[in-house]
């Protein structure tokens, strides 16, 4: 995650740089998360969105530290990269809420987190130009942090879960054949996830709603901070 640029601060020449392309990229894995469960099926829709949700995550880390080191800092960049990371959490919190059965423990956090993306993107954007003053805090890189962790927990314990499941209805010839071919036919691996699902899942709740009360919080701390230049607008 790398801090906005202040309205002050010029253009850089040179938006394309490998900071930039990096964001792009973790960009276009925000559908691509979506895109898995359409073209494959479970578990491997789970094993592949984890992987890609993995990957784009630790570009936001590569993405805003090569560019403060090389000092590559761009306008497209800043712009970006709040954009790339609120995509790729909301869009994989309704993949996940979807897929596991509406759980009311989940629906609570992944709400809280929702309405403070959408409430701060507004606040950004009512302010204009004075929304560069609003710099990006410890507080919210750990939320940032907290909420991609856990969702990569979740979409562990949504492929355990699926295991889990078709290894109980073995009886089903279909779902026998299907299980033969992504190879976990094997009791181990059913037992694995019978026992290892829950306890993955229940996790991965404890993480999101961490990462909610994180989220909250960060979200009061941008209108605790706003709310001067909101009276200012209002005279």
């Amino acid at each position: 995650m790398r801090p906005p640029l202040h309205p002050a601060d010029g253009p850089r020449a040179m938006p394309w740089t490998l900071p930039n392309i990096l964001t792009v990229l973790r960009l276009l894995a925000a559908p691509g998360v979506a895109v898995m469960f359409l073209y494959f099926h479970r578990p491997w829709a789970d094993w592949f969105a984890l992987v890609l949700f993995g990957l784009a995550a630790i570009t936001d880390f590569f993405d805003g530290y090569l560019a403060r080191a090389w000092k590559q800092e761009s306008r497209l960049g800043a712009m970006l990269d709040p954009i790339a990371d609120k995509a790729m959490v909301v869009i994989a919190l309704l993949v996940i809420t979807g897929y596991s059965g509406m759980d009311p423990w989940l629906i609570l956090p992944a709400t809280a987190i929702l309405f403070r993306e959408v409430f701060v993107s507004g606040l950004r954007e009512y302010l204009g130009d004075k929304a560069g003053l609003l710099q990006v805090t410890k507080l919210a890189k750990w939320k940032t942090t907290a909420q991609m962790t856990a969702i990569a927990v979740l979409f562990l314990a949504m492929g355990l879960e699926y295991v889990r499941e078709a290894g109980q209805m073995r009886s089903n010839a279909e779902l026998l054949a299907t299980l033969s071919d992504i190879g976990t036919e094997d009791v181990s691996v059913v037992d694995l996830a019978l026992y290892g699902g829950t306890a993955v899942w229940q996790f991965g709740l404890g993480l999101i709603w961490l990462a909610a009360v994180l989220t909250v919080l960060t979200g009061w701390d941008y209108f605790r901070k706003a709310r001067p230049l909101l009276q200012e607008d209002v005279r």
